[in-house]
């Protein structure tokens, strides 16, 4: 292992450490905080908005009063069905700053699928942005007429608006309205993507924010003057948590583009002067696919980390655009099973050092792919794949009634006991935890 792969787990792991000694704090108290911290400094920007963390803090305290404003308590939920903002995060922080449950829905669905991702979560409200209200017709008429509907960043007709409630002060308030929130609540919904059924809701707790939070902010070494862009949906656990939260907590900015564009990719990059990026699946070969452009050479990209980036297009990538570092993880938001490539080797998804095997609970083990099934040897457990071998990856889940279980999560090949890199085949099997 290189000495640079063991400084980024060491960062990673310093990071995290004290989250649990500390389960009053949560996202949206560390965001208070770094208002103090950092005030004026850029926190996200866009061609439509930019605010500072001090701006950050008080839209999250306009949120978090209006979900007080309407009796929003601990484990309620409200549905979030809105497009790429600089408000998009300071609604969910400021909701569940009050022990309120944001589901982040797919702003691409319509009718039946996303008439089943608000109804499966049973919220008390649900907030439309601005341009989605038409989509959320297609649904309306199947939910519950008790689901009381905003919008946010334009005015309907028959529909209160959110900006326009009050923004008075909720320090008092919120001593008032009891405990908040510790990191064993949940704060999130986030929901997979829908490619094996509907999408199905994967409760995320306080913890888990705050984990992948400072993980990744460990990872990529996140410094103040880093800029994160990050074109991903923001419904998405790493375009909505990972590329943004990670690069805010250590008083780093983020930009956000509407959506992803191959042919303005790299002005952006170069415009908004961004250090880091966050790519998933197949964006950085539709990037590599793509003209050259006027503004390629002239970026400060030090990084890029994502998931998906296969190995065919991993070298001729990294040597095309000069990327110093590529950061490949391989993990889910329902799964319990999560890799990491620290030493930038091509192709990779990851591997587990020696010394953090007791913190990754995973196995690969033989399996029939015809039927997906394990195989099982004379006394009927699984059977661990030799060095270089395709199998699946299981995690093992803890549940105190009935003792510790492995679930199958996807099919990776290589081999994590003898320390040497594993890389994804294909994805078989995912099932939640």
């Amino acid at each position: 292992m290189s000495n640079r792969s063991s400084q980024t787990w060491l960062r990673a792991l310093k990071m995290t450490s004290p989250i649990l000694q500390n389960p009053s704090v949560t996202l949206p108290v560390v965001f208070h905080q770094l208002a103090s911290q950092f005030g004026g400094a850029p926190a996200i920007l866009s061609d439509a908005a930019t605010i500072s963390f001090l701006s950050l803090k008080e839209r999250m305290e306009f949120y978090a009063n209006w979900a007080l404003s309407q009796e929003i308590g601990s484990g309620d939920v409200v549905c979030l069905f809105a497009p790429t903002s600089t408000e998009y995060l300071a609604i969910w922080l400021g909701i569940t700053r009050v022990g309120g449950v944001v589901a982040l829905i797919n702003t691409n669905l319509r009718g039946a699928p996303l008439e089943h991702s608000i109804g499966v979560v049973s919220p008390l409200h649900i907030i439309v942005g601005r341009g989605l209200f038409a989509a959320f017709e297609t649904a309306r008429d199947q939910l519950s007429p008790e689901i009381c509907c905003w919008t946010h960043g334009e005015e309907i007709a028959g529909v209160p608006c959110i900006d326009q409630v009050s923004g008075t002060s909720i320090a008092q308030r919120i001593v008032e309205s009891g405990p908040t929130p510790t990191i064993h609540d949940t704060a999130l919904y986030i929901f997979t993507s829908g490619t094996t059924g509907l999408p199905k809701a994967v409760p995320i707790s306080h913890f888990r924010l705050m984990q992948w939070s400072y993980w990744f902010a460990g990872l990529l070494d996140i410094r103040p003057n880093d800029r994160m862009y990050n074109c991903l949906p923001m419904y998405h656990s790493a375009g909505g948590v990972v590329a943004i939260c990670a690069a805010l907590v250590r008083g780093g900015s983020v930009v956000l583009p509407e959506r992803f564009s191959a042919s303005e990719f790299w002005e952006d990059i170069v415009r908004w002067d961004c250090t880091l990026f966050q790519y998933i699946g197949e964006m950085c070969r539709y990037l590599l696919k793509s003209p050259s452009g006027f503004h390629e050479p002239d970026h400060r990209i030090r990084l890029c980390c994502g998931n998906g980036l296969s190995g065919d297009v991993w070298t001729a990538f990294q040597s095309r655009f000069r990327i110093p570092q590529i950061l490949e993880f391989y993990a889910s938001t329902e799964g319990n099973v999560s890799l990491y490539n620290c030493d930038g080797r091509p192709g990779a998804i990851g591997r587990v050092p020696a010394y953090l095997a007791h913190r990754f609970s995973i196995e690969l083990v033989k399996c029939d792919f015809l039927t997906g099934e394990p195989t099982r040897g004379d006394d009927g457990l699984c059977v661990p794949c030799v060095p270089d071998e395709t199998g699946h990856a299981i995690g093992r889940i803890s549940n105190r009634a009935s003792g510790p279980k492995w679930t199958l999560k996807s099919t990776l090949t290589g081999s994590l006991r003898s320390g040497r890199y594993c890389g994804m085949c294909s994805m078989l099997v995912t099932l939640g935890t």
